[in-house]
């Protein structure tokens, strides 16, 4: 039996017969990067062979195009007196619905979208973001001066923004920014940068922290920023300082230094990361603060393609919110180069501490990471221990003395179930202390207990 020389992937379908279920699988394709799917071969790519097809090759195309008005390739294949059918799905520029229903071919599944992920698929499809929309009921006395000026200074500050552009009107700059359309209305990201109360209009712009302790049920306190995002790393980074991280101090001559636990710069680059690929048609950004290590989990998807390993590596920028993402690059914040991960890494290991932990998890992205202060508690607890150890061996060896006074270092050893030489090295501190000591030879001697 002759067999088809493609091998089925995320791009290539094979399928025993023709079914008109199979046409939503065709708007799957069209809506993601196309296909080709053969009709009259099995899984196992063998050519089993199609009945009727000269109405299946007039069917299929007018199928196709009355129900989802696209045009596919149906082709007629022949091999061993069998025929088959091969359909090609060109990826489409815009949404393609199969009787008013969305679907996309992610992996090797089929997904109907629905709700939030329908909205960023179409928004997507016509070169937009969320981010990009127009809102109707807003208006430019809805936004926070006291916030643009703190945007302008710190592109300045950064040699983002230029003398020209400090002194421009705030309709201007908004335009400049693409934040504003030509009748004068704020679009999303204008509200979410700006606006004096931008939970108003979005529910979810907050960044919830919570004190941990033994477990998720044990909440030991908790704070929620809200506000305008483009001054809420700023809040966050002061609430952690005065709560929930330590700055150890140090002195360098005269000079007092209280410097954080976690390196500032990447633990920036981190906030920013998540405010501006958060989904904010989803929940709030979530920090939990643990004794040992921090956790940062945003709402939205890691970009199409895109995986935890591809953003360790040198990668392209894909923001979630493309004009928040431009304000953030203006303000002197973030790279437009998909360096922001690269940069987080060699904060902690400049830090010396191990690398951030990326994880795509419930919908959105988590990144952990490890706290000084949790290391040195832990290597803190782990000498205490150790000391502890020592302490009850030669309180061990004490009491064997005293019981035997001729006892040998070896007889210690196998009851106490440690080598000779740590005996030996336990001996040596106990007489340096002046706890015990050995009169005459080393073979024919014997032991003292002084106190």
């Amino acid at each position: 039996m002759s067999k088809i020389q493609a091998k089925e992937s995320q791009n290539i379908e094979f399928k025993h017969s023709w079914d008109d279920k199979y046409l939503k699988w065709i708007c799957g394709f069209a809506n993601a990067q196309g296909a080709v799917m053969y009709f009259g071969v099995d899984d196992d790519m063998e050519i089993c062979g199609l009945k009727d097809t000269e109405r299946l090759l007039e069917d299929i195309p007018n199928k196709i195009v009355t129900t989802m008005g696209i045009v596919a390739d149906v082709n007629l294949h022949e091999a061993d007196g069998k025929e088959y059918i091969e359909v090609c799905v060109e990826p489409s520029n815009i949404p393609i619905n199969y009787k008013g229903k969305y679907y996309y071919r992610s992996g090797s599944t089929m997904q109907e979208l629905r709700g939030p992920a329908l909205q960023q698929f179409i928004l997507k499809k016509m070169g937009r973001s969320w981010d990009d929309i127009i809102n109707e009921r807003a208006t430019i006395d809805d936004l926070d001066q006291q916030a643009i000026d703190y945007f302008i200074r710190k592109g300045y500050e950064n040699g983002r923004i230029s003398d020209q552009e400090r002194n421009l009107p705030t309709e201007i700059l908004l335009q400049n920014l693409n934040l504003i359309d030509d009748d004068g209305k704020l679009k999303n990201a204008a509200l979410l940068l700006f606006a004096k109360r931008p939970q108003k209009y979005f529910t979810c712009v907050q960044f919830k922290i919570g004190r941990f302790g033994v477990d998720e049920a044990d909440l030991m306190f908790q704070d929620i920023i809200e506000g305008n995002i483009i001054q809420m790393a700023d809040r966050v980074v002061d609430i952690l300082k005065a709560k929930y991280l330590v700055m150890p101090i140090t002195f360098k001559g005269m000079n007092r230094i209280e410097k954080l636990e976690i390196p500032e710069e990447a633990l920036r680059e981190i906030l920013y990361n998540a405010i501006i690929h958060k989904d904010y048609t989803g929940v709030h950004i979530q920090m939990r603060v643990w004794d040992d290590h921090v956790e940062i989990w945003n709402d939205g998807e890691l970009p199409v393609g895109y995986t935890p390993a591809t953003l360790m590596q040198q990668h392209s920028s894909k923001p979630r919110n493309r004009n928040i993402a431009n304000a953030f690059f203006k303000a002197g914040f973030i790279d437009a180069w998909g360096r922001g991960y690269k940069k987080i890494c060699e904060g902690f290991k400049e830090a010396g501490l191990p690398m951030p932990d990326i994880e795509a998890v419930d919908g959105g992205v988590r990144i952990t990471f490890k706290r000084r202060n949790g290391i040195d508690n832990a290597t803190e607890t782990q000498q205490k221990t150790q000391q502890k150890t020592q302490q009850k061996t030669q309180q061990k060896i004490v009491e064997l003395i005293k019981e035997n006074s001729y006892i040998t270092t070896q007889e210690i050893a196998d009851v106490i179930g440690i080598n000779r030489s740590n005996v030996w090295r336990h001996t040596k501190k106990l007489q340096e202390q002046g706890i015990i000591r050995h009169v005459g030879s080393d073979k024919g001697g014997h032991w003292e207990v002084l106190t």
